[in-house]
């Protein structure tokens, strides 16, 4: 009992400090969401669940979704699997020193801001100063070149494109360091069998990191659904709301049009769809978790 007390006494303390900031905020957040709240003038009106009926009908909302969903997709695609391979090939280099160069060039971009990579990605896409339009033009593609964040079908495609290019190197700085974690017997005794690069793959390499895929594509999703500074940087939810996403539909619902009740039902349902989808990633890969 002297045990268990000591122990209780460490916890709790974390545990309030969690309860206070995390979860009791969770809590008020959703009774903020049943108001009609004026927050300049400090006017509140219940309304019960009339923002999520107001979320059903909101055009915006279901555009902002779909660009966080289509974020989501493109990103478990390049920064998850994509990544996984290339750290498989930068750890089947032979050298240790290549080894460490190419995990440092993959590695800078994700060492530099969202916001400062945004300004960078800005200037490369500005339609007639920018280095994107200028080297098509000059490989003879110039019928390719766009104002590519002026219009609406190809604004949100290139703020993914700038999003992958920052976050592609972290995410291969892990699954790196997870396959070094897998014994080298096992590597030797596929050689030995007669085992290819690309069986050894995917019989050795991507069942063994199993659990690090899982975490990444939990921390992937997580991501994806509050992706904010890019888009406020590079067109702040424009042309037309075609780059909106629910970050910055709920910012600017709260800030800018002054309705904070709806600004809180927009977080709650980004709270809701990445908690389901956590719990869901977390009881796969409780399920199958590996072992050596």
């Amino acid at each position: 009992m002297s045990r268990r007390a000591a122990g209780l006494a460490w916890v709790v303390p974390a545990l309030a400090m969690v309860g206070v900031f995390v979860y009791f905020p969770l809590v008020e957040n959703f009774g903020f969401s049943t108001l009609k709240w004026d927050i300049f003038s400090g006017s509140q009106k219940y309304v019960g669940l009339a923002n999520y009926g107001k979320l059903v009908d909101d055009p915006v909302f279901w555009k902002s979704l779909g660009n966080n969903v289509l974020y989501t997709v493109v990103s478990i695609a390049f920064q998850v699997f994509g990544a996984l391979v290339l750290a498989a090939l930068i750890e089947g280099v032979r050298g240790e020193r290549w080894q460490r160069a190419l995990r440092a060039v993959y590695f800078i971009p994700s060492a530099i801001s969202l916001t400062v990579a945004g300004l960078l990605f800005y200037f490369i896409y500005e339609p007639n100063l920018g280095v994107l339009n200028h080297l098509l033009h000059g490989v003879g593609l110039g019928g390719l070149r766009h104002s590519w964040l002026g219009e609406e079908g190809t604004a949100m495609p290139a703020i993914i494109a700038m999003s992958q290019w920052q976050g592609f190197g972290y995410s291969t700085l892990l699954f790196a360091v997870a396959i070094q974690r897998i014994p080298r017997e096992i590597y030797q005794a596929a050689a030995i069998d007669g085992t290819g690069p690309v069986r050894r793959f995917f019989h050795v390499t991507l069942p063994l990191v199993r659990e690090m895929t899982g975490v990444m594509i939990m921390v992937t999703i997580s991501g994806a659904f509050q992706v904010f500074n890019e888009v406020m940087v590079m067109t702040g939810g424009g042309p037309n709301n075609s780059t909106q996403v629910l970050g910055t539909w709920l910012y600017r619902s709260g800030f800018v049009r002054n309705d904070f009740g709806y600004a809180a039902a927009i977080a709650t349902v980004i709270f809701v769809v990445t908690l389901a989808i956590a719990v869901a990633q977390l009881w796969v890969a409780r399920r199958r978790r590996v072992e050596w």
